[in-house]
């Protein structure tokens, strides 16, 4: 991890995201990479009104 990177929020660092019914599925915020660049953080993302990305 270098100076310009922070760990995902949404995945806490580990890639993936778990639904309820327990299924993994690749984190949309990082892109399964478990970390975000302070730049990438600070871009305004379009959500819908249960605040997930739409793409």
């Amino acid at each position: 991890m270098g100076s310009q990177e922070m760990r995902c929020k949404a995945c806490e660092g580990s890639g993936l995201l778990m639904d309820d019914e327990e299924w993994h599925y690749t984190c949309t915020i990082c892109n399964g990479d478990g970390f975000v660049s302070r730049y990438e953080e600070k871009e305004m993302r379009e959500t819908d009104p249960n605040n997930r990305i739409i793409d």
